[in-house]
C-alpha cells in the first residue's frame, strides 16, 4: 500500500501504474469498476462490504470520501493498493477536501477500468437527485440504501421521484429471502392442486416506517394483482421490518408465514408447518447480489411504484442528464442549471469516453492503462483538475 498526501489525480494514476508494473498483473481482467461513496464514519463498513463483493466480482474498487467541503484549500489524500486489505484486485481510497469534493469525477474518470461497466454505490445519504452527482451519470447501475436515511420511507419516495432504469436500493435487496420463501410456498400449493394459485387478498404485519417492509408489500401487491396492506405490529422485527405475511387464496385457503427465533414458520393448507431460515444478511452479501446483474431491475421498479403510488417508472429513459448543482450556494434561486448539450454525459459508454476526453484528455490515456501516464497538473490548477 502506498499513501499519497496532498496529491493530485495524475499522481494517483501514475502510482497505480507503477505498482502494477512492479507487482505484476494481479488480475487478467475485471468485471466492472465499483465506485463507493461513503461518509467518513462509514468507511470501514463500506470497505469491508466492498471487499466481500470483490471476491465474487473481480473489480477495480474506487472509494470516494468527501470531507470538509467548506475547507478553504482543495486537497486530495489517497491510498493505492494492489492485492492488499481491500481484496485481490486494484483499489484506491480517496479523501477529498474543499471544492475538489464537488468535482470527484475529475479524479475518478482516469481511474475507470477500460471497457468495463461502472457501478456506483452510496453508503451515505445520496443526493436528492442523482442527476446532480456526476458519479451517478457515469454509472450504468446506481445502488443506494434508503435504510440509513433519517426517514427511510421518505427517502424511498425520493428514489421513486428520481428513478431511472438502472437504479436500485439495498432495502429492496433485503426482501430477497422473503420473496423466495413466499414464491416457493405458493408454488407448493399450486403443485398440490395441479392448478395455478390466485391470491385474492392479504396483509403484511411489520414496521410501516421500514422501507424494506414497504417494498415487500409493494412487490406482493404488484405480483398478486390485489392490494396487500402493511399493518403495524407490536412484536419486535428485524432489519427487514417484517413479522407476518398472510395471503388469502382462492378456494377459501390461507397461507401464513411468521418470523420467529427459529426462522420463518410456514403454515399452508393440508401440510404440516415447516421452518425455513430467513437470516439477516451482512452488507457484503447484499452488495454482491446487486453486482450480479447490470440490466434494469424491473421487479424493483414495479414494487417501488406500488409502494409509493407513482406510475410509469420503467417507461422513463435510461440515460441521465447531468445537472450541475452547487451545495455550497444554498441561496441560489431556481432549479439547478443544466449543462449544455455538448457537456452531457450519457449512459452509453462511447459518449462517456468522449466526454472524458474533453474534460481530462491526459486522463483518457491513463484509463486505457498507458505505460506512461501524464505528469501531474501544476499545483495552481489542482482545484479544477485533481
Amino acid at each position: 500500500m502506498t499513501t499519497l498526501w496532498d496529491t493530485t489525480g495524475s499522481a494517483v494514476v501514475k502510482e497505480l501504474a507503477a505498482q502494477r508494473r512492479t507487482g505484476g498483473a494481479v488480475l487478467s481482467g475485471v468485471a466492472l469498476t465499483l465506485i463507493v461513496v461513503a461518509d467518513e464514519s462509514r468507511v470501514a463498513e463500506a470497505e469491508e462490504a466492498a471487499t466481500h463483493a470483490a471476491e465474487e466480482h473481480p473489480c477495480r474498487l474506487l472509494v470516494v470520501v468527501r470531507r470538509q467541503i467548506d475547507a478553504p484549500v482543495p486537497r486530495l489524500d489517497a491510498e493505492v493498493l494492489i492485492g492488499g486489505r481491500l481484496g485481490p484486485g486494484e483499489a484506491v481510497v480517496m479523501r477529498m477536501y474543499g471544492r475538489l469534493a464537488l468535482h470527484a469525477e475529475s479524479v475518478v474518470l482516469p481511474l475507470l477500468a477500460a471497457d468495463a461497466p461502472v457501478v456506483a454505490w452510496w453508503h451515505a445519504a445520496p443526493p436528492e437527485k442523482l442527476a446532480t452527482d456526476a458519479l451517478a451519470i457515469l454509472a450504468e447501475r446506481r445502488v443506494t440504501d434508503s435504510s440509513i436515511a433519517v426517514h427511510p420511507v421518505d427517502a424511498l419516495r425520493l428514489r421513486a421521484q428520481d428513478y431511472a432504469p438502472g437504479d436500485t436500493d439495498l432495502t429492496w435487496t433485503r426482501t430477497t429471502k422473503w420473496r423466495s420463501t413466499l414464491a416457493s410456498t405458493l408454488d407448493s400449493v399450486s403443485g398440490r392442486r395441479g392448478d395455478p394459485v390466485r391470491v385474492v387478498g392479504g396483509r403484511l404485519e411489520g414496521d410501516p416506517h421500514n422501507a424494506t417492509a414497504q417494498l415487500l408489500a409493494g412487490w406482493l401487491s404488484s405480483r398478486c394483482g390485489c392490494r396487500i396492506q402493511l399493518t403495524e405490529t407490536t412484536r419486535s422485527v428485524g432489519p427487514s421490518g417484517v413479522h407476518t405475511v398472510v395471503l388469502q387464496l382462492d378456494q377459501n385457503e390461507e397461507v401464513r408465514i411468521v418470523a420467529d427465533h427459529r426462522g420463518a414458520v410456514i403454515s399452508q393448507p393440508n401440510r404440516p408447518d415447516a421452518v425455513v431460515a430467513v437470516p439477516d444478511r451482512v452488507l457484503g452479501d447484499l452488495l454482491s447480489e446487486e453486482l450480479r446483474r447490470l440490466d434494469p431491475d424491473e421487479p424493483y421498479s414495479d414494487s417501488l411504484e406500488a409502494a409509493t403510488g407513482m406510475t410509469g417508472l420503467s417507461d422513463r429513459p435510461a440515460e441521465r442528464e447531468y445537472v450541475w448543482y452547487d451545495p455550497a450556494e444554498p441561496d441560489q434561486s431556481g432549479p439547478p442549471k443544466r449543462e449544455p448539450a455538448d457537456g452531457r454525459v450519457a449512459a452509453d459508454k462511447t459518449a462517456q469516453k468522449k466526454a472524458a476526453a474533453k474534460a481530462a484528455p491526459a486522463a483518457t490515456s491513463a484509463s486505457e492503462e498507458a505505460d506512461e501516464p501524464a505528469e501531474p497538473a501544476p499545483r495552481g490548477r489542482r482545484s479544477g483538475r485533481s
